[in-house]
């Protein structure tokens, strides 16, 4: 009897592990999974294909952005904007990043939990959403507001951070 509650036991952690092994989180940017109406833009877009990307993220971020009454990012160099990586970045800051405290909030609960490297969509993602969150902390009105906009920052700077600090010999996580 002993013999057999050890085996159903060995059996059913067996069992468990390879179930939860297989199982995938859920993603950090769901909106990024929805296709945008108004456009063609790719299901779950990235930004960063390439070195030259990076550099190309890097200006637009250095050159400057208009963030407008309706929270709708734009690149304030019309050059820039007329790139044909604007249009993934505009749908990246204007359809994918969480936009409300909750939504960024969740987000950084969410980066919390992962262990291991962020996939380099969503590492881009949280250092948009990071600037993001940033200007809304610096144009709050309220100190309430501020505070709790400033503590979505920090959170997510230490969520990347830590991303920064993983090992790169691991895998990222899924």
């Amino acid at each position: 009897m002993r013999l057999q509650a050890l085996l159903l036991l060995a059996f059913y952690y067996g069992a468990e592990a390879g179930v939860s092994s297989k199982w995938t989180r859920a993603p950090l940017f769901p909106a990024a999974q929805r296709v945008r109406r108004s456009s063609a833009a790719a299901l779950n877009p990235v930004l960063q294909t390439s070195l030259d990307d990076v550099d190309l993220l890097y200006q637009f971020l250095l050159t400057g952005l208009n963030i407008g009454s309706d929270l709708h990012v734009h690149i304030r160099d019309a050059e820039l904007s007329s790139l044909r990586k604007a249009v993934t970045f505009d749908v990246i800051c204007n359809d994918v990043i969480p936009k409300s405290i909750t939504e960024v909030r969740r987000l950084g609960a969410r980066l919390s939990e992962v262990h291991g490297a962020l996939k380099k969509e969503d590492f881009e993602r949280t250092l948009l959403t990071m600037a993001y969150t940033a200007y809304r902390a610096s144009n709050s009105r309220t100190q309430h507001q501020k505070e709790a906009w400033a503590t979505s920052v920090t959170s997510l700077f230490q969520a990347l951070k830590r991303d920064l600090m993983f090992p790169s010999s691991k895998e990222p996580s899924s």
